[in-house]
């Protein structure tokens, strides 16, 4: 009969490391668990919680179409789906308009904090760096919710402060990730280029560059659809989108119309997740 070592070593070492570091990581859930005193019954709403939590899940089969009467209601507002519409229009241009800027300068530090880029600069130009990312790690650190509320005392409630909102972590993020495809794609090309006399700037651009394009491209595709979750919720701070109106509609009670938005937000991610599969297998596959 087989013992649990022969299984361990079929793996070799690499296999036991993943298995010690997959057990370090249930082991730091179970105790998370245990130090915050998390239990079933703490999932379990009572009393008018329940009441408020079946009322809320039962107006989602019943989405509205107009506005829910009970509530202020001012006598030049738009129609109902016109104002989900405006909402949803809203949060799209402040996703675009972000990750449009996120993407140029996450290209830009990217490069910069590759190590393949400085491979043969001398290690003087690891200061410049590793302080690029250092900034990197401080942009993306701080949530974007956390730069709302910064920059809405800095810069009031306006559209820069919610573009920056986003901007700011999802540049650190994207460079991150961008720079660190750029260090791990095939080496292959890079020292061919360089076999037959290429500069390093050139091999970087022609070689190791382009393999990473469509890896980059996906990337940024699914980061557009996180930007757009992000431009949402910042409606949660009086920006216009459609969060704001969902929030709204919350606090009036207005659950069907809370439903129609959710329904609204979750079509449009549809629609953007499958436009980018698209672009994927047209462009970059």
């Amino acid at each position: 009969m087989a013992r649990a070592a022969d299984f361990a070593g079929l793996g070799g070492k690499e296999s036991s490391h993943r298995v010690r570091v997959l057990t370090g990581i249930l082991a730091a859930g179970i105790l998370a668990f245990l130090g915050l005193g998390l239990d079933g019954s703490g999932l379990l709403s009572k009393g008018d919680g329940a009441v408020l939590v079946r009322e809320f899940f039962v107006a989602a089969l019943q989405p509205a179409l107009d506005y829910e009467s009970g509530g202020y209601l001012p006598a030049d507002a738009p129609p109902f789906l016109l104002k989900v519409a405006k909402g949803l229009w809203g949060t799209l241009v402040y996703a675009i308009a972000a990750i449009s800027l996120s993407f140029v300068f996450g290209m830009l530090l990217g490069v910069l904090a590759s190590e393949s880029f400085w491979a043969t600069r001398g290690k003087a130009w690891g200061v410049v760096r590793w302080s690029i990312r250092i900034s990197l790690t401080a942009m993306r650190s701080i949530h974007e919710l956390l730069w709302a509320l910064l920059l809405l005392a800095a810069l009031g409630l306006s559209p820069a402060a919610a573009v920056l909102a986003i901007f700011i972590p999802y540049t650190g993020t994207l460079a991150k990730v961008f720079s660190e495809m750029l260090d791990e794609s095939d080496p292959r090309p890079s020292y061919a280029l360089s076999q037959i006399g290429a500069s390093q700037s050139r091999v970087f651009l022609f070689a190791r560059l382009p393999r990473t394009l469509p890896d980059i491209a996906a990337y940024t595709f699914y980061r557009f659809e996180c930007a757009v979750r992000s431009s949402a919720v910042l409606g949660f701070f009086g920006f216009t989108t459609v969060g704001l109106y969902l929030k709204q509609s919350f606090e009036n009670l207005h659950y069907h119309e809370v439903w129609t938005y959710l329904y609204a937000l979750i079509l449009v991610v549809l629609v953007l997740e499958a436009w980018s599969a698209q672009l994927r297998r047209r462009f970059v596959v």
